[in-house]
């Protein structure tokens, strides 16, 4: 954000009205996220900078008619691969819902290509009509006790740290390795610390005391509190608490009542992941602030925590606020309460509007952005070639043996994974399951599913089998590569015949997501972009998610969450209780892989 001095001489100019400001914003009621208060007064913005707020001139006005004026949204943590979009794609729909600067970890494509994968995201960002900043991903892999796609060491993550675009680490999850003293992880600490970089932290199941070990590292902040205590200890040990809502994590209503007065200044909002459709018809940080509005936090307080406090946590100076010396990133609301955004502006520019005219600005002709602030016009059919290269799907073919889980004993006792709609948390259980010919047979009328997930970066030929409870399918299977966060083929289906279907026509597609009835595939959508994110633009994207969960719901799919993206979950291990891997069970609490059966 540096600046020459004829443009300085040219801000100073027309903030002390020697000159006419660029674009002069007249009748609005602007927030003040500093003082909480209510101001009037004309909005001066020259060279996308706010100048000052009294009175003013400029070459063009624009009449706001009372509507609210808050800062630009800002999502402190996303990954953007949830979204299935690249980031060009990905601007377009959330500019729409107010969000002008997103802080990414590019993790899920950097465990499937490594450094490639990082640079083909910054690449395609370049000209994306918000401000995209990076946290480098910490752990690729996740973690050592699974097969993924590339190891990132800290001389490898050392050379994006010139980039402007880069302001530090992303959520450390490897929490043995800091409290161990890894030297791999504190080199990659000291390297990112060395350049006054930020590091988020990643604490689930992490008590109060060991939340010390994080703060000891210079880790600040988190964001897998998913209780009132959780969040309290993380404010008391000088954390920023990160509220998530996302579409599988949805932790806003239950850390709420933590948030006070006093210590709502450390507390911001993010949505970690959050698929397309979820993304369009609910929304993004505005859909945070619309629910947290709505349990009865302040306004001033929710706006905040969308703006001021996330520009802030990350040392983004310039963003945050409507005020003199601030980047000019502005929601024009029609209502606060629910918020209905009217126009969307960054660096001064529209480049959203509700209603779709062209005209809004008066004097001069139509800028570039005027033209097309409706975003939602913009939707191509293909985005943007990459001169990067990335890696296709690798993986051996899966037969009926190697999906079989063999089940010891008379008890016939089984260890399920018991999906939590709502969480990433995943319970546990033991129950007594159906067998034929010795080995697991899921019962649709217990709803105990077979599930398996297929190392797909190597050919290792390797494949985990395990049993899932939650689900709901009564028949078919569904099958995709985005499975946090190794990214290997993950299934879960009523059949073993239906399961190796879905795994083989993902494979088909060189990623992707599947829905297969009874040996046919009816309905796909293709992620060639490292088996995780669409070549196509947002609108193609929505509507062949729409397609799949129309046919998830004819297979008898649970309508409490979105099958696709809990399965993708039910993988990571970084998370409690029970998930599963391409090396078997994994048992959180105990760091170790399981029988699945008991005996």
């Amino acid at each position: 954000m540096s600046m020459n001095s004829s443009t300085l001489s040219r801000r100073i100019a027309a903030a002390g009205k020697h000159i006419p400001a660029d674009l002069v914003i007249q009748n609005g009621r602007i927030l003040n996220v500093f003082t909480g208060n209510w101001m009037t007064g004309d909005i001066a913005i020259t060279d996308g900078m706010i100048v000052g707020i009294g009175t003013y001139e400029g070459h063009q006005q624009l009449d706001a008619a009372g509507r609210i004026i808050v800062p630009g949204f800002i999502d402190g943590h996303v990954h953007i691969e949830s979204t299935m979009l690249l980031p060009s794609e990905f601007a377009k729909v959330s500019l729409q819902h107010g969000v002008t600067t997103v802080v990414t970890d590019p993790h899920e494509i950097a465990n499937v290509a490594g450094e490639d994968g990082i640079r083909y995201l910054l690449q395609d960002a370049e000209q994306v009509p918000l401000d995209l900043f990076v946290m480098l991903p910490s752990c690729v892999p996740a973690t050592p006790t699974e097969h993924n796609g590339a190891n990132l060491t800290a001389d490898k993550l050392s050379t994006f740290l010139s980039d402007p675009r880069v302001l530090g680490l992303a959520e450390v999850m490897d929490f043995p390795s800091v409290a161990n003293g890894s030297p791999d992880m504190l080199a990659k600490l000291d390297a990112v610390r060395a350049v006054g970089g930020h590091i988020d932290g990643h604490a689930a199941g992490i008590g109060r005391e060991d939340l010390n070990i994080y703060r000891a590292a210079d880790i600040r902040t988190d964001h897998e509190a998913v209780n009132v205590q959780e969040a309290i200890d993380r404010l008391e040990l000088g954390l920023y608490l990160m509220v998530r809502e996302g579409t599988v994590a949805k932790d806003l209503k239950a850390l709420l009542p933590a948030i006070t007065e006093r210590n709502s200044r450390r507390c911001l909002f993010v949505t970690d992941d959050v698929l397309l459709d979820d993304l369009i018809e609910h929304g993004s940080i505005d859909h945070a602030v619309r629910l947290a509005l709505a349990e009865g936090l302040d306004p001033v307080i929710a706006v905040q925590m969308a703006t001021l406090n996330a520009a802030e946590c990350f040392g983004l100076r310039q963003l945050g606020a409507v005020a003199p010396g601030y980047q000019a990133d502005l929601l024009l609301l029609d209502d606060l309460n629910d918020v209905s955004i009217h126009q969307v502006y960054k660096k001064g520019e529209c480049v959203f509007d509700s209603s779709g005219e062209s005209t809004l600005i008066s004097g001069g002709h139509p800028t570039e952005a005027e033209t097309a602030r409706n975003v939602h016009s913009q939707a191509s059919s293909h985005v943007g070639e990459s001169s990067i290269s990335l890696p296709n799907l690798n993986a051996k073919p899966v037969t009926a043996a190697d999906i079989a889980i063999a089940v010891h004993g008379d008890s016939r006792e089984c260890h399920i994974i018991e999906v939590v709609p709502g969480s990433l948390i995943t319970g546990r259980s033991v129950d007594t399951v159906d067998t034929q010919d010795g080995c697991f047979a899921p019962s649709i009328e217990r709803d105990l599913l077979k599930m398996v997930v297929v190392e797909r970066h190597r050919a290792t030929g390797c494949v985990g089998a395990a049993i899932v409870r939650g689900f709901g399918l009564k028949r078919g299977a569904i099958a995709t590569t985005v499975a946090h966060d190794s990214h290997n083929i993950v299934a879960v289906g009523a059949s073993d015949r239906d399961i190796l279907a879905a795994i083989d026509q993902v494979s088909r597609l060189n990623g992707g997501l599947v829905v297969i009835e009874d040996g046919e595939l009816i309905a796909s959508l293709p992620l060639p972009v490292a088996g995780l994110m669409s070549d196509r633009g947002y609108e193609e994207v929505y509507a062949s998610l729409l397609e799949l969960n129309q046919k998830l719901l004819r297979l008898g799919a649970s309508e409490e969450f979105n099958l696709f993206l809990m399965l993708s979950f039910l993988t990571l291990t970084v998370i409690p209780e029970l998930k599963l891997t391409d090396q078997g069970l994994f048992e959180f609490s105990s760091g170790s892989y399981i029988p699945v059966s008991l005996s």
